[in-house]
């Protein structure tokens, strides 16, 4: 490409709002899909920036904690309309997952008879095939090389021994660490400039905002009210997950089941359900903050939570997008995101083995509908909606058998 950077046609907020929505009620796939719909609709289609910016935005929201593609998709809004464009593109992306989850945990309750509870469970075995299908993807990128490897084995089973959100940190310091040691061969990031409406002061006060509320949510696990715990517990895990997805799975089973705010039947079967619906796995949190006190917490807990898990990554990418060139230069910070993205590799090895396999898997027939729908998903490219058909049809027909 000849010149500078492309200098984006100023957007409206409507036009944001309206592109992403259509993403959100058609963006099947995960965070790893997400970036290719992102791609096709605003670099291909719309050319709201080019590659070199594109790729520079991937890099920033990869490296940071929270859900990437809504990460991304913020910063696109971002960049296209200002701060209303930014609000805009993450309600658009989000709300439709958010809405329907939220009515998932509203028909929760009716679920109780024989055929309910295997559509549930049917559920629970689709989250297996897909966190599987996600592990091997992800392996495949961020682990090529043995140091790489080995930093998401021991990673892993430092979350196996420990058991805890604590371990869980540990486990993502090691692999910087261990990343700056041996990995620096890594691939280097994109360092393209691209057009921004603030500048490092603003960026500063937003990275100060995010570890003020973070510290706060220490202080609120000791709240009275429900809610202000809810937020606390959500926040964290919104400000401590790398690698988004899939691998927010281990701290939300952390932060809702361990307290015992919503049981690990629950909890399993909103995450079956959030593979069925389009855009954010971090919508999940509409459905569990409905669930929290066994349903009562409803509309208003469904909010916090999600407000709260979202806002602590949204937070992180305004604060760095204006640092991010001069940072993303360093061959140490290439080298600690390689290491820290080869843990997220062994936390999501962990959480596939507990909860999500022992929540699901109780027999050798559970064993062959999980195998089947996995192979669907890794070697015939097959869509999730099959998959959860077959996964919820098998459990059923089943759960029909036995009685």
């Amino acid at each position: 490409m000849t010149g500078g950077p492309a200098q984006p046609d100023a957007g409206s907020a409507r036009e944001v709002f309206g592109a992403f929505l259509n993403l959100g009620l058609m963006s099947f796939g995960g965070p790893i899909a997400h970036l290719g719909y992102f791609h096709r609709e605003f670099i291909e289609r719309r050319r709201w920036l080019d590659e070199a910016q594109y790729g520079h935005l991937v890099a920033l929201c990869q490296v940071l904690p929270g859900p990437a593609s809504s990460q991304l998709g913020f910063a696109l809004g971002l960049i296209r309309a200002g701060w209303s464009g930014g609000v805009a593109a993450f309600l658009g992306f989000t709300l439709p997952s958010a809405v329907l989850l939220l009515a998932f945990a509203r028909l929760l309750p009716m679920l109780g008879t024989t055929a309910g509870q295997a559509a549930i469970h049917g559920l629970k075995l689709v989250a297996v095939a897909v966190v599987a299908q996600g592990l091997m993807l992800m392996a495949r990128r961020l682990t090529p090389d043995i140091p790489r490897l080995l930093i998401a084995a021991a990673a892993g089973a430092l979350v196996v021994v420990g058991a805890s959100a604590g371990a869980q940190l540990c486990a993502v310091g090691m692999g910087a660490v261990l990343g700056m040691l041996f990995c620096r061969q890594a691939p280097g990031a994109v360092t393209a400039a691209f057009p921004l409406r603030y500048g490092t002061r603003a960026g500063f006060a937003f990275v100060i905002l995010f570890a003020v509320l973070l510290a706060l949510t220490f202080a609120a696990d000791h709240a009275q009210a429900p809610l202000t715990k809810a937020a606390g517990a959500f926040y964290r895990v919104g400000a401590l997950v790398f690698g988004g997805g899939h691998v927010v799975l281990p701290l939300l089973q952390e932060a809702v089941v361990a307290p015992g705010w919503i049981s690990t039947n629950d909890f399993l079967a909103g995450y079956g359900a959030a593979q069925a619906v389009p855009g954010p796995m971090f919508s999940v949190a509409a459905y569990l903050g409905a669930r929290l006190e066994g349903g009562a917490a409803g509309l208003a807990g469904a909010a916090v939570s999600l407000l709260a898990i979202f806002l602590p990554g949204l937070l992180l990418l305004a604060g760095t997008l204006p640092l991010w060139q001069a940072i993303s230069r360093r061959a140490a910070a290439l080298s600690a995101s390689a290491g820290i993205n080869a843990a997220v590799v062994g936390l999501l090895a962990a959480a596939l083995y507990d909860p999500v396999w022992t929540g699901a898997v109780h027999a050798t027939v559970d064993f062959v509908i999980v195998l089947v729908g996995f192979t669907l998903l890794a070697a015939t490219r097959t869509s999730v909606l099959v998959v959860i058909a077959w996964c919820v049809f098998a459990s059923a027909a089943r759960a029909a058998w036995s009685t």
